[in-house]
């Protein structure tokens, strides 16, 4: 299709990037620890690392995993919350030219063993509170080294002594285990202090991260993204922040887990190139003491998920906060609903920016630029140096205005799901990666994402869009989330079933379907309403239409 958007790219941003303009990662990590030495990277529960700190602590265990039966190229497993020791290890093992297997840490056992072995790891870091699921079934894995770390750690005492005191004796939150073999992460650190390191010779073609999918649909998958994919994703990033973003000034608020791509690669990574603080969130579902911890900094960026958001919005203190300094917060995996996002901006006098994404593209396709005046429903524009096309379940293009599966093209683009050929060529249609959304297009060039393609709703012949449906639902101020599934019906095939966590207790179902009747036509309004105390999310808050289905 005709690249419209570039017409409405602002004056500043290039149509096109260099994906070789930086070697590989290491090469942008190192030349941020020079010319920002002595800024705040990382703030966590009060403490702060320069990036003096994170060079010489990253190096440390580089050195360790080289010296220590690791070859380059291993595969390193990293599973923790957002704590100070995340982005040392994940920055360790870049460094060490080894791959970074990023793991949820609420993974079952099951879950766990399936990632461990698919993706071949042969050491793990992990907090100990989730060490009894490793011990579990460290015994059916490849994995011979075990790094062991606590949440208070890497903070100084006395402080580190009562976290990790509070955490295990007091809150309970250190289930009992028993792992052989085990190092603790900071006597790697300390060992690695006076181990030699080598610093290797990096290809843009290797793999920086085995980058599982959510595994909401089949088995999960590792997305091979190499170090060139997240140069170009860094470098088109970049391209669209640059003009409002200060190098070395910025303080981006990261709430969303490091483990989730959006998180790491638009805020871990792109703020590290930039010099800049991450603020590190280690548990953002307690809202009240988020938003406490807000209030004790000057941020000028916020990332986030539509549930991360809505939930600011409905705690008490957040609307009292101090928004001068923000420059922009940016919405992401998962479609922002328009109530949340105009409320955002009535909230913070600032709009919320709406970005698209997938781990498969490194993993930014689409974001909004930042002199959208607005929030205006779409997804954005394609990022440089990145093509689109919208296609019928034929292949064949679509009329321009018209829907279609969303197909992407760019250097930002995985290399493959690793030992998964089949899987690969499913998604991949000649050069071409099928995202599984149906979008469309406007005259300028902004995407809309219609809705999920396997989150369909047939109704009598006629398609039903979930996120449509849950929109309207959101409307009714006594509603605060709601999810639209199909069930099957006799009659016509299927019908919309909303699922419903409402804020007003008097709320019916009657009302609920009275008052999505007022803005749907007749075939989208739910016949069933089912009310729940809360609904199943992933852990970065994404709501699981697939487990209410079930």
């Amino acid at each position: 299709m005709e690249k419209t958007w570039l017409n409405r790219y602002p004056e500043s941003v290039p149509h096109t990037i260099d994906p070789d303009a930086t070697p590989s990662l290491m090469e942008v990590f190192e030349k941020s620890v020079a010319q920002y030495a002595d800024n705040v990277a990382f703030i966590n529960m009060g403490h702060s690392i320069t990036f003096r700190e994170l060079d010489t602590l990253s190096r440390c265990f580089a050195a360790y995993l080289q010296n220590n039966g690791l070859q380059q190229g291993d595969a390193v497993a990293i599973m923790m919350p957002n704590l100070l020791q995340n982005p040392i290890a994940i920055f360790g093992v870049l460094r060490a030219g080894m791959r970074v297997v990023n793991v949820n840490p609420l993974y079952t056992a099951r879950e766990l063993e399936h990632q461990l072995n698919d993706s071949q790891a042969k050491a793990i870091v992990i907090v100990d509170n989730f060490a009894h699921t490793l011990a579990e079934v460290i015994g059916h894995t490849g994995v011979e080294k075990v790094l062991l770390t606590r949440m208070g750690d890497m903070l100084p005492a006395p402080k580190r002594w009562i976290v990790n005191f509070v955490v295990k004796h007091v809150k309970k939150m250190v289930p009992p285990f028993e792992l052989a073999n085990v190092v603790t992460f900071n006597d790697a650190l300390n060992h690695g202090a006076n181990q030699t390191y080598t610093r290797p010779t990096i290809q843009g073609s290797d793999i920086a991260f085995l980058q599982y999918t959510g595994g909401t649909t089949g088995v999960s998958k590792g997305a091979m993204l190499t170090h060139r994919n997240l140069i170009a994703n860094l470098e088109q990033i970049s391209a669209f922040i640059e003009p409002i973003i200060e190098p070395g000034r910025e303080l981006v608020v990261t709430a969303l887990p490091l483990y989730h791509i959006f998180a790491l690669v638009a805020n871990c990574l792109t703020f590290v190139k930039f010099g800049c603080k991450n603020l590190l969130i280690t548990n953002p579902r307690d809202m009240q003491g988020f938003v406490k911890e807000l209030g004790q900094y000057p941020f000028t960026a916020l990332t986030g998920v539509n549930t991360l958001f809505n939930g600011l919005l409905n705690t008490p203190g957040f609307s009292e906060l101090d928004f001068s300094k923000l420059k922009f917060a940016l919405g992401g995996g998962m479609a922002v609903q328009r109530p949340v996002a105009e409320k955002w901006e009535k909230v913070t006098g600032h709009v919320l920016l709406e970005g698209y994404g997938l781990t498969e593209c490194s993993p930014v396709v689409t974001v909004n630029p930042p002199d959208l005046e607005h929030y205006n429903g779409s997804i954005g524009l394609p990022v440089p140096s990145t093509e689109i096309k919208l296609v019928d379940d034929e292949g064949n293009e679509v009329a321009e205005g018209q829907p279609g599966e969303m197909l992407v093209r760019g250097p930002q683009v995985m290399a493959g799901y690793f030992n998964r050929e089949e899987a690969t060529q499913d998604i991949m249609k000649d050069g071409w990666l099928a995202t599984g959304d149906i979008a469309k297009c406007d005259e300028q060039g902004f995407f809309y994402i219609v809705d999920r393609k396997k989150d369909m709703i047939l109704v009598s012949g006629f398609n039903v869009f979930p996120n449509e449906v849950e929109e309207v639902a959101v409307m009714h101020e006594g509603i605060v989330e709601a999810a639209a599934v199909g069930v099957p019906h006799e009659a016509s095939g299927e019908i919309v079933k909303l699922f419903v966590v409402r804020s007003d207790k008097t709320l019916s179902e009657k009302d609920v379907i009275a008052h999505c009747r007022e803005h749907l036509t007749g075939y989208k309004v739910p016949k069933v309403v089912e009310f729940r105390d809360e609904l199943p999310k992933t852990n970065v808050g994404k709501i699981l239409r697939r487990a209410l289905r079930d």
